[in-house]
């Protein structure tokens, strides 16, 4: 999950979260915990949390989609990524996301998704090379992820 984090990022002072500590600091820690790898499991409250807190954080969706993927919860990743597409429509890892829900949960409409993400990804060489990185992660983490295997295929083949 290498998502960018927010632009207004301010160097925490204090590891520990508390209700006062800005959401873009709250969204650094988190994602370090995850490079980490801590599991997510744990993880999923702490990016409901900043969901909340950041309803319009296209980058906080899109991490809580990947995380509730990761822990095979294909509806909640499914509100989750629809969220973050909204929110970002050219977001490939956004699409990618959802379109992983939707055939994780069983759901048609998955062509346009990847077709997009397709699109973005053959234009723009960092973010190709983010949801490469993306990928590889979801493979380490959940090595006969079917779902995620095929829609890597797609883009990439």
């Amino acid at each position: 999950m290498t998502i960018e984090s927010p632009e207004t990022l301010a160097a925490p002072t204090d590891p520990t979260p508390t209700n006062t500590t800005p959401v873009d600091v709250l969204f650094e820690q988190a994602l370090q915990r995850y490079r980490e790898g801590e599991s997510p499991a744990t993880l999923i409250p702490v990016f409901r949390d900043i969901c909340d807190r950041a309803t319009k954080s296209s980058p906080a969706w899109t991490c809580l989609a990947w995380l509730y993927l990761l822990n095979d919860q294909p509806k909640s990743a499914y509100k989750a990524a629809q969220k973050a597409v909204k929110l970002n429509p050219e977001d490939p890892q956004a699409r990618i996301n959802l379109a992983i829900a939707m055939l994780d949960s069983g759901q048609k409409g998955v062509r346009s998704h990847v077709e997009l993400a397709q699109q973005i990804v053959n234009v723009v060489a960092e973010l190709r090379e983010e949801v490469q990185a993306n990928f590889a992660d979801g493979l380490q983490r959940k090595p006969d992820w079917a779902s995620l295997q095929r829609v890597q295929r797609w883009l990439f083949e």
